[in-house]
């Protein structure tokens, strides 16, 4: 990598790496314990590897995957196109950050909305795609719900579009990865959406919130999410020799380890013979936690959750990146274009939000955790 090439992935990632000594004793460290997730292969539908995957769990901003399918739903059911001007109303633009500050009135196409979406994980633009093709956001959630329960998502509820805190609103590692899979089976010709590098508005480079795209190989989604209450969530996928497999990481306790561990999981699954033959239709609920969602909240937004968010920072302030298999940008990140339909209001200015540090990203009281802490991204 050139110099000019790594000060621009400082930049824009604020990842560091370990040595290779390191990275070598890092290879046979196994994924946290008592961390829901499940590796599934794409083609097969074969669970590879799982751990909690019925345990209840907010699902925060990988709710966007299931926003995404009901849009991808609607596009084939000729009900919207990806050229259809998306309004931002006034309840969209008061959405809580991570958002574009797009103000009332304001119109995007589709496609741009659904980069944004899946890049920054903007909240007021959920809630905008949302009302163009349910009419409300409710009439929205309500075909959510639907979608979900006919791809056989049966311990799942969404109450909004976006995965920002709300009553009633839970997942399971094993629902997510029916709905992965479901995406890259039913939608394969929009799986681009999922490995964009960045986005442009003219103004302001948007990098992706997956730190495993461009730096993991075969990296090529898929979404990545937080709140209090749920910790830091990924959704991995990657494609190799004309294999993908796609992985769910629910509850760790940063973004380095969210990374780490989807990395690893993937990689396990590429390089290792499975230990069963249950498939996503055959695997039977297990476990703990099917009862009532899991809230770890008092663990992630709390003084003790800095303290652990604070060591995956090194001391200038970049993550520390421990994964073998998360190797540096190779090239300059590419920014595709997405942002207002041209003739309107200048794009909006960049806003302060801290959305790296995992220990603020915005302001709001995240429901349950009676404090004020970050946002969903």
């Amino acid at each position: 990598m050139s110099t000019s090439h790594f000060r621009l992935f400082a930049a824009l990632r604020p990842l560091s790496f370990v040595s290779a000594a390191t990275a070598v004793f890092l290879t046979s460290v196994p994924l946290a314990q008592a961390n829901p997730h499940i590796l599934v292969d794409v083609q097969t539908g074969r669970v590879l590897e799982h751990e909690e995957a019925f345990r209840k769990w907010y699902p925060a901003s990988l709710t966007k995957l299931m926003t995404v399918y009901t849009v991808f739903d609607a596009i084939r059911a000729g009900q919207i196109s990806l050229d259809t001007p998306v309004v931002i109303s006034k309840r969209a633009a008061a959405q809580p950050a991570a958002k574009m500050y797009f103000k009332p009135g304001q119109k995007l196409t589709l496609d741009s909305a659904l980069k944004i979406l899946l890049v920054k994980s903007a909240n007021d633009v959920a809630v905008a795609v949302a009302e163009a093709i349910g009419g409300t956001q409710e009439g929205f959630v309500t075909r959510m719900n639907g979608e979900a329960l006919k791809l056989g998502m049966t311990d799942s509820h969404f109450v909004n579009p976006n995965g920002l805190p709300g009553k009633g609103q839970y997942t399971t590692a094993r629902d997510l990865a029916v709905l992965t899979v479901a995406l890259r089976r039913d939608f394969p010709q929009y799986a681009g959406y999922f490995s964009l590098e960045g986005f442009t508005n003219g103004q302001q480079n948007v990098p992706n919130l997956n730190m495993l795209i461009g730096r993991f190989a075969g990296a090529d989604g898929m979404k990545t999410g937080f709140i209090c209450a749920s910790g830091f969530n990924q959704i991995g996928s990657a494609t190799r020799n004309g294999r993908t497999l796609v992985s769910v990481v629910l509850g760790t306790d940063s973004l380095a380890a969210r990374a780490d561990a989807t990395a690893n999981l993937l990689q396990k699954g590429f390089t290792t013979q499975p230990a069963s033959n249950d498939t996503l239709g055959s695997l039977r609920p297990y476990g703990v936690g099917q009862d009532q969602v899991t809230d770890i909240g008092a663990d992630i937004c709390s003084a003790k959750g800095a303290k652990v968010r604070s060591e995956t920072r090194d001391e200038v302030g970049r993550m520390k990146v421990l994964s073998p298999y998360i190797q540096p940008m190779d090239h300059d990140p590419q920014f595709v274009f997405a942002g207002l339909i041209p003739g309107q209001d200048p794009q909006p200015a960049a806003q302060p939000e801290k959305m790296a540090r995992g220990d603020t990203a915005g302001a709001i009281a995240n429901v349950p955790v009676p404090m004020p802490r970050p946002t969903s991204f």
